[in-house]
């Protein structure tokens, strides 16, 4: 079901003034823990930084041909109360394996204990949906009861019956393993598809909806 913004979604005004923060290489040197905050992960070639400069009408987050430059959390500020974080891309082979030890270890610290943490966005390549890495946040999401929200990020590379196809294949796996923890869409940042549905989701978690309207951001897939 795919549902339409309101006409006046608050977070585009947030968004497009949205700056960058701070960057914090372990936990304790992240914002203080108030307010509001909407992580977003995915493995480095899931099209992360792509969907965050889509989403916010702004070049935030760094794209890059080489995939796991981003170590660090990334703070962006939206308005006092409330942030958007890059987490690190994760599961690149090219990566070392200490390097990658220290990126599971401050990403797990991060997600286990921060309070302001309101929803994450996993980002998942259509083309190769549900590797391991989007596995263990599926099974971090079900244990801590916070919601995700899964963009299929290059939906533009397939057909648009073959990726509403692999979009009930996932939603089908997701639910037989994890159950509801997750609401899914398509998206795809260069054609701007899935856009409007997305930021919805992040209006809702961030606190800027009505409650009729908080309803219809936690509807959201398509």
């Amino acid at each position: 079901m795919s549902l339409k913004t309101p006409a006046k979604n608050p977070i585009l005004g947030l968004c497009q003034q949205a700056t960058f923060l701070i960057s914090a290489a372990k936990v304790d040197q992240c914002p203080e823990d108030a307010g509001l905050e909407v992580a977003f992960a995915g493995r480095s070639n899931a099209g992360k930084s792509s969907a965050l400069n889509a989403l916010t009408h702004a070049n935030l987050a760094r794209t890059s041909k080489t995939p796991g430059r981003t170590q660090l959390l990334n703070f962006f500020r939206l308005d006092d109360e409330r942030r958007l974080v890059d987490l690190p891309g994760y599961g690149y082979a090219k990566v070392p394996i200490p390097l990658k030890l220290h990126w599971q270890q401050h990403l797990e610290a991060y997600l286990s204990s921060r309070e302001s943490l309101a929803g994450v966005v996993l980002l998942m390549d259509i083309r190769h949906p549900l590797t391991d890495f989007d596995r263990l946040m599926l099974d971090w999401a079900q244990a801590s009861r916070l919601p995700i929200h899964v963009l299929l990020t290059k939906a533009d590379k397939l057909a648009y019956g073959a990726a509403k196809n692999a979009l009930l294949k996932v939603r089908k796996e997701i639910l037989a393993g994890w159950g509801d923890v997750a609401t899914l869409q398509l998206f795809s940042a260069p054609k701007r598809q899935g856009v409007e549905e997305a930021q919805l989701v992040l209006a809702g978690w961030l606190g800027l909806l009505e409650e009729g309207e908080e309803e219809e951001a936690s509807g959201v897939e398509g």
